[in-house]
C-alpha cells in the first residue's frame, strides 16, 4: 500500500502513532511521531474510510487531523496490516 509519488514529492510515511481505543482497537489517533518528532492532535477535522466492499480490499481508515501549532495533516491506518501512515508533502517544509 505504498502510494508513493517520487516525481512530485508527495507520498505516505510510515509514522507511530499512540491512539484512543474505546469501543475498538486504535479507534483514533491522539499523538503521532514521524521523522523524529511527535505532535499531540488537538482536533479531528475529518474522517473517512476506503475498503470492505470487495472481500480482497483492506479497510483503510483516515484521519485530516490539526496539531497543537495548525498544521493540518491525513493520516491513515490499515487495519490488516497493523500499519500507520502520513501524507508528507516533500516540497513543503515539514514542521
Amino acid at each position: 500500500m505504498n502510494n508513493n509519488n517520487k516525481s512530485t514529492g508527495k507520498g505516505w510515511e510510515q509514522a507511530q502513532v499512540e491512539c484512543y481505543s474505546g469501543y475498538k482497537t486504535n479507534e483514533r489517533p491522539v499523538a503521532f511521531s514521524v521523522q523524529g518528532r511527535c505532535w499531540e492532535i488537538s482536533e479531528i477535522l475529518d474522517r473517512w474510510y476506503e475498503g470492505g466492499i470487495k472481500p480482497d480490499a483492506p479497510i483503510v481508515d483516515y484521519f485530516k487531523v490539526k496539531i497543537n501549532d495548525g498544521g493540518v495533516f491525513i493520516l491513515r491506518y490499515d487495519a490488516q496490516s497493523d500499519v500507520w501512515s502520513i501524507w508528507i508533502d516533500r516540497d513543503r517544509s515539514f514542521p
